[in-house]
């Protein structure tokens, strides 16, 4: 499953809240929520992020196995 913890406290450290990324970078609400809850999101939202945090995609994202039945 791939998280996206990371986001969060990348945005805190940038000094970047959900409603910049809204207002000023024009992310769509409906991806922030997909971002919130661990959904499918597009590649193209990962590196629209990359570049308004100006990070690396291990910065907003982690590769965690999922649990075996």
């Amino acid at each position: 499953m791939i998280k996206f913890d990371r986001l969060w406290e990348t945005m805190k450290q940038k000094g970047i809240s959900q409603y910049n990324l809204i207002q000023d970078y024009g992310v769509d609400k409906a991806q922030l929520h997909r971002l919130r809850h661990n959904m499918v999101i597009k590649t193209v939202t990962i590196n629209n992020l990359c570049c308004i945090l100006n990070c690396r995609v291990e910065d907003i994202m982690e590769y965690v196995p999922d649990k075996e039945s």
